[in-house]
């Protein structure tokens, strides 16, 4: 069917914690359903994609190791196109989403940026969230809930040792916390409130308890998605949002291409037809 070459590349286990099988399973939908549109796929992990230097007219991707996102730069500079885009994953990356976020208005919770062996903790409220900078959480020490000083030092001082540089902080909001999944300028759009126990990484959703289902317009929270979607440049992306108890919405994650787990067979469909849309489109592809 299609007169380009389409390559697809798998996330590495490592960096989908308790989440394998999960992005592992949206990545084979959309596969399968490119395939039953008469696409001819080539499929790779990262390690390999990168190790053969893999070169094709389209790639989609779910990567994360900093290898392959530098490699996919190189390809997309050279008139690839990647979906996503390996400079918007990289815009997902704690400290420059934050950055964007905040810049571009999005409602966001009040948040600093520090440096881990900086003498004083930014002005926030307790309790607030601490959470690693410089990549994608990959283990749940990542991402820690605080509720006094001595939590906060604890917490810094594991980021040294580390050797994590810096670290976000976001003011903790109370509210029904909502997980959602886009598909930009595709028209679909799922939210839904998570369960600790099937929907989570890290079990962090519990902090904010069982939702109870405080009223809000969801068509404003499509909008500030695909805003963000737009600004970050991450066209497949899901993330959470709180809800307050007066309606507020206020985005605190943004990710690049989640697994879908909750409507995964619906969203294979359409981030299939979505790469197939912007392939046609692309001038270097006519």
């Amino acid at each position: 069917m299609s007169h380009f070459t389409i390559a697809g590349v798998s996330r590495g286990n490592e960096y989908s914690p308790n989440h394998v099988g999960n992005d592992a399973a949206i990545f084979n939908c959309v596969t399968e359903h490119l395939k039953k549109i008469g696409c001819e796929i080539y499929e790779y992990t990262e390690k390999e994609f990168v190790e053969k230097q893999i070169t094709a007219d389209v790639v989609f991707d779910m990567v994360r190791d900093k290898a392959t996102i530098s490699y996919l730069k190189q390809l997309e500079d050279q008139g690839t196109l990647v979906i996503n885009s390996a400079y918007g994953i990289d815009n997902c990356i704690r400290k420059p989403m934050t950055e964007l976020l905040v810049k571009n208005s999005i409602p966001h919770p009040k948040s600093a940026i520090m440096d881990v062996n900086s003498d004083s903790l930014p002005n926030i409220d307790y309790p607030f969230w601490i959470k690693r900078g410089d990549s994608h959480a990959m283990v749940k020490e990542d991402v820690c809930y605080v509720t006094d000083e001595d939590e906060a030092n604890l917490v810094l001082n594991d980021f040294k040792m580390r050797n994590i540089p810096t670290a976000v902080l976001n003011e903790h909001l109370q509210g029904d916390l909502i997980k959602f999944y886009g598909v930009y300028g595709t028209g679909f759009f799922f939210w839904f409130y998570p369960s600790p126990c099937s929907h989570s990484k890290f079990g962090l959703e519990a902090i904010n308890g069982e939702a109870k289902g405080f009223s809000f317009e969801e068509e404003e929270l499509k909008k500030q998605c695909d805003r963000a979607s737009a600004i970050l440049n991450v066209p497949i992306y899901g993330g959470d949002c709180v809800v307050s108890n007066d309606g507020t919405i206020k985005i605190i994650d943004f990710n690049d291409w989640p697994s879908f787990a909750r409507c995964r067979e619906e969203a294979g469909k359409y981030i299939a037809a979505y790469i197939i849309e912007q392939a046609k489109n692309s001038k270097r592809l006519k």
